[in-house]
């Protein structure tokens, strides 16, 4: 009976290929997007999964308060760790492991001729069994050695070949020399620390940090992060409460009024949860790139809807066409139940069909699918789980698609079918035409989310900065000499004429690395709290930078004076109530006065307000040099006389540079990658929904074809004939885009106001798209329509 399905379904697909062509493309596309999101989806939430303790990894947040505002941070003070390792680690407490951490950034490591900048950090050594890190050479006890390195494979293989890199000794920063005592699996693209490269002992950071002795005991210095691994018996939420309260109450004891002010509540943030789950709204966990998931999930779902809604109306359309056999195989002794798995092996054949060429196209697609999401996702060949989905996603696809034209069509009555008074019945077009209103609905949606996406990346792209971001390079210094020699080396590339300026500073153009509290001034209130971006620079930055003076004076090193000089920016003047902020003393420590006023820069999130931020001199600002080039000269060639001189001066690190406008771009790659995403799917959308109107109207032509011939020999014109079989198409749309605009302004008007700098929802969206989306209809459909209207009367009345 089966093998007597197939030979019929197979028939009856290779007869209507128009029909089967629709179908099999329709769901194909659809099954793609599916498969596409799939692996997306499966790549996200397996995030961190690599690390074997994952349930147990937590890492060590607080929230403070500011000014009536929570805010929750993972930078932390090393006081913190000292005690939660020394006190509630070990056997029957909360903890099984405590480990600090630095930041992860770059570091020079050479061996012989070989230099390379790779990111790592300065950890404690129980990170390597918080990590469960598979050690290749080695074991995890390395780090123990208080001038060892932990290297990862490709970082091995990269500065060793094929020899072993056990016990070789390696120069680190062109300053301290290391031995290599483990080299460790390289950690996976979807895991937090896969750019952790390099793992450097904590006991090593002293050596090129003397602040971190200050910063030992020192709670209110927020500088550092905290990972640990929580004993297989303890409860995350008994350990929160447990801890909660330990910064507030042992920075109240050192006497820290400013820091005990922001009342810090200490907590534990799960591994689990760290890349899905990583964003905080006045100190509940709001969600974070989860948004992200359900999205594409949702879109992933109506895109596979959307075909299976063709097959549907395809099938039901020509309902009339195959009544008779019903009929005949009702009247010789079919089942209703035979008849519904006769239909049912259609839809799963075409579905079977549909998922081979889907298939196909994933693999055609994967290499641009991969660069735009920043992924290196694949087929799961070898995982028995994707076929068992894949098989169960073809099943259900084939049932969800199959099963109203299955029960639909198996409940023709043969009596009615076979004396020719069968009829579809007034509403028999009904269902079709929700279907249509349903996927245009949907493609509607889309295509306006997409737009207001988009333009909320290029409203803030255009989004005025504060300095001039055309011809700026940045470079991070990773050993001191350049630093030691600033003075001749800015000298020999002034007098290159190649540059305008160069600076150094704590901190890139796009960044602020440092905030800090405790700022006094006069007016103000006593319970207002400060918290000020923090730039330490050398006096040319503002030129460099080319920073809008709005009151007073730049930076100039004519003026001894200004070591204790203080420049704001208008956010900062604006937060300490001056309205003439030049000649005001600020206490910090020592006295500074204001000598300017900037306009706001935008160096953190374009999608945020701008931070009050303090600009101050500094002799000893080791971290970024900021370098102007003249724009009459060529980049290439200005670039390579900059690495000569920075050659002549620092030939032990490799020379690293980026430019700022480019780093700045970098900003929007998560939105722009969403856009892109979105708008791809949009289109494959489109196209399913068009296919299906296509085919559609190819049947409407066709059971239309002896009432078109009437009208023809009773005098309509082309365009009356034409204009008779689109407006029932047209109306359809215009109904889904009645239901589809206000919903979609509804969803947008949401995304939109996690952004405190967004673009307004404007009227010609949403017009623009309505107007589209007819456009497309009556492209789609002039085709058949017009081909239907210029068919000869005389050979579709002739049968009659």
């Amino acid at each position: 009976m089966f093998k007597n399905y197939l030979k019929i379904s197979w028939r009856n697909l290779t007869k209507n290929k128009a029909h089967t062509f629709i179908n099999v493309t329709g769901l194909s596309v659809g099954m793609a997007v599916a498969i596409l999101i799939g692996l997306w989806i499966w790549d996200e939430i397996s995030y961190n999964k690599y690390f074997q303790n994952e349930s147990k990894i937590v890492q060590v947040w607080q929230h403070q308060t500011f000014n009536g505002k929570v805010g929750s941070q993972i930078a932390m003070p090393i006081p913190l760790g000292t005690m939660l390792r020394d006190e509630y680690t070990g056997t029957g407490k909360d903890f099984k492991y405590v480990t600090l951490s630095s930041w992860n950034y770059d570091h020079i490591v050479a061996f012989g001729d070989k230099k390379l900048t790779q990111q790592g950090s300065f950890m404690q050594p129980e990170i390597t069994e918080v990590l469960s890190l598979k050690m290749l050479k080695g074991t995890r006890d390395g780090l123990k050695d208080p001038s060892s390195i932990l290297l990862s494979q490709k970082v091995a293989t990269a500065l060793f070949g094929s020899d072993d890199p056990m016990n070789k000794t390696i120069k680190l920063d062109n300053k301290q020399l290391v031995k290599v005592t483990g080299v460790y699996e390289d950690l996976p693209r979807n895991s937090t620390f896969n750019e952790l490269n390099i793992i450097l002992p904590w006991d090593l950071y002293p050596i090129n940090q003397e602040w971190i002795k200050r910063a030992s005991t020192q709670w209110g210095n927020n500088s550092f992060q905290i990972f640990a691994q929580l004993n297989d018996k303890a409860d995350i939420n008994k350990v929160n409460a447990r801890i909660k309260d330990l910064k507030e109450k042992n920075i109240a004891l050192a006497g820290d009024k400013v820091g005990a002010s922001f009342k810090p509540v200490v907590f534990l943030h799960p591994m689990e949860r760290w890349h899905l789950y990583s964003e905080f709204k006045d100190g509940i966990n709001t969600g974070g790139d989860i948004q992200f998931v359900w999205l594409f999930g949702i879109i992933g779902v109506f895109v596979l809807l959307l075909a299976c809604i063709n097959f549907m109306n395809l099938s039901t359309a020509r309902s009339e066409k195959r009544a008779k056999e019903v009929g005949i195989r009702k009247t010789v002794g079919s089942l209703r139940s035979q008849l519904i798995g006769q239909f049912f092996s259609e839809s799963l054949m075409v579905t079977a069909f549909a998922f081979l060429f889907s298939i196909v196209l994933v693999l055609l697609i994967l290499p641009w699918f991969n660069q735009v999401a920043g992924k290196t996702v694949g087929i799961l060949w070898a995982n028995p789980l994707f076929w068992i989905l894949g098989l169960g996603f073809t099943i259900f696809t084939g049932i969800i698609a199959g099963s109203y034209p299955a029960f639909y069509l198996s409940s023709f009555q043969p009596v009615k079918v076979l004396k020719g008074t069968f009829k579809a019945g007034r509403y028999a077009a009904l269902p079709r035409k929700i279907l249509v209103v349903l996927q245009f609905f949907v493609s509607a949606t889309l295509i306006i989310c997409t737009i207001i996406v988009f333009r909320q990346v290029q409203f803030t792209k255009n989004r005025p900065v504060g300095y001039d971001r055309t011809g700026l390079v940045q470079m991070s210094m990773k050993s001191d000499d350049i630093h030691k020699n600033f003075a001749a080396v800015r000298n020999d590339l002034l007098q290159s004429g190649f540059i305008t300026e160069m600076a150094e500073s704590g901190s890139p153009l796009t960044d602020v690395y440092s905030n800090n509290s405790g700022l006094n001034w006069r007016g103000k209130a006593p319970d207002l709290q400060d918290d000020f971006g923090t730039i330490r620079l050398t006096p040319e930055f503002g030129k460099v930078a080319n920073w809008k003076i709005i009151e007073g004076r730049d930076f100039s090193r004519a003026y001894v004076s200004d070591s204790t000089a203080m420049i704001l920016n208008e956010s900062a003047a604006k937060f300490m109530n001056f309205k003439h902020a030049v000649g005001e003393v600020i206490d910090w420590g020592r006295k500074y006065k204001v000598i300017g006023v900037i306009k706001d820069m935008v160096m953190s999130s374009p999608y945020e307000p701008v931070k009050p931020s303090i600009f101050v001199l500094s002799n000893d600002v080791e971290g970024m040099i900021d370098i102007r080039l003249d724009p009459k000269k060529s980049t290439h060639d200005a670039m390579a006389k900059i690495e000569a001189v920075f050659k002549q001066y620092d030939p032990g690190s490799p020379f690293e540079y980026k430019f700022t406008d480019e780093e700045y771009a970098k900003k929007f790659a998560n939105e722009e990658r969403v856009g892109k995403l979105a708008g791809f799917f949009t289109l494959l959308a489109i196209f399913i929904s068009c296919m299906g109107l296509f085919g559609m109207a190819s049947f409407m032509a066709e059971q239309r074809i002896k009432e078109i011939g009437v009208r023809k020999v009773l005098g309509a014109s082309v365009f009356n004939l034409w204009r008779l079989m689109s407006t029932d198409f047209i109306i359809l749309v215009s109904i889904s885009l009645l239901i589809a605009i206000p919903m979609a302004y509804y969803l947008m008007h949401g995304w939109l106001q996690d952004y405190k700098y967004r673009a307004e929802l404007s009227w010609w969206i949403f017009a623009l798209t309505a107007v589209g989306a007819i456009v497309i209809t009556v492209l789609t459909v002039s085709y058949q329509s017009i081909k239907a209207a210029l068919t000869n009367p005389v050979k579709s009345l002739k049968t009659e």
